[in-house]
């Protein structure tokens, strides 16, 4: 059993009469009244994070990942609550002034406030982020239309091979190592995007789990499909040159998650207002595909050759 068949059968039939949990399906919790906007993320020590020998960059990470979670919904975050569990090996005076330097500059970064949090000893560490927020409108998940274009925003893939590196299963050069590791300790998160989400975006989702397998969450519970083509998928200078060096596949590498960027849907009639306005505000913005019926369910097409239907389902947590 994965985590969201587990949801799906044991507990989102507890929130029927609580409208604002979205049936669980989506990235947030959203009191439309309160305009009240929450997100809550666990991250563990061997499966969020590979260990805590720099907690400094552990911390930026889960934080990043977390406030995500707001910013492709059109929200900015405000408030943050975080729990930490560990040891005295992880929770030391050398790591603890780490950590929180650490955390002051997130917070400077994207105007966030820690506001509380607990703390409780365990084997491993392990830490939960609660993010808060404030809108009367999110875009949610489920609200693509048929003929909407697939946006995603920066590139795909470079923190793949960021851990990669980190397992030692992949050594390029020291200057290399060093860019892709940066990309998996510091996703560049589309703050610019968020802003302008609620006025050009049918849905969203933030890219977590890897781009296919979050383009079939995006629209779970619609009769829809969505072609994407492979060769419009953005990745970066150093990602291409190390796919042709090493003939890599890059539906392999863009398709793992791990990117925080967000993918969304619009109408065609938004296209040439995308694509002006995010090249006015320097905002990195590429349409990749197109929303259809679901008798073509994630198919990719390579320089107008169709691919096989998608089986990647990118990275899930089984039970």
């Amino acid at each position: 059993m994965n985590e969201f068949s587990l949801i799906k059968n044991y507990f989102r039939k507890l929130t029927n009469n609580n409208p604002g949990a979205l049936k669980l399906n989506d990235d947030v919790f959203f009191g439309k009244k309160e305009g009240l906007v929450i997100s809550v993320d666990t991250y563990n020590e061997g499966v969020h994070y590979l260990n805590f020998k720099n907690p400094h960059l552990v911390i930026k990470k889960i934080i990043r990942s977390s406030i995500s979670d707001l910013f492709c919904k059109g929200v900015f975050p405000k408030y943050i609550f975080i729990s930490g569990s560990g040891n005295k090996k992880h929770f030391n005076k050398k790591n603890l002034i780490l950590i929180s330097k650490s955390i002051y500059q997130e917070q400077k970064k994207f105007n966030i406030k820690l506001s509380g949090g607990d703390t409780v000893t365990s084997k491993k560490s392990s830490f939960t982020i609660t993010v808060v927020g404030f809108s009367k409108k999110i875009v949610k998940r489920n609200r693509a239309k048929k003929d909407d274009d697939i946006y995603v925003t920066g590139n795909l893939g470079d923190s793949f091979i960021g851990l990669n590196i980190l397992k030692k299963k992949i050594n390029i050069n020291k200057k290399i190592n060093n860019y892709f590791i940066n990309k998996y300790y510091h996703p560049e998160l589309p703050v610019k995007t968020c802003k302008y989400l609620n006025k050009i975006a049918n849905s969203s989702i933030d890219i977590s789990d890897g781009l296919f397998s979050d383009l079939k969450k995006l629209i779970n519970d619609q009769n829809l499909g969505f072609v994407i083509s492979l060769d419009k998928i953005p990745i970066s200078k150093n990602l291409s040159l190390y796919l042709e060096k090493n003939k890599k596949k890059k539906a392999n590498i863009i398709s793992k998650g791990d990117d925080y960027q967000v993918a969304f849907t619009s109408s065609k009639e938004n296209r040439i207002f995308i694509k002006k306005f995010f090249k006015r505000i320097n905002q990195k913005v590429t349409r990749i595909g197109t929303i259809t019926n679901q008798s073509k369910l994630g198919l990719v097409i390579n320089h107008r050759k169709v691919l096989k239907p998608l089986n990647n389902d990118g990275y899930l947590h089984k039970f």
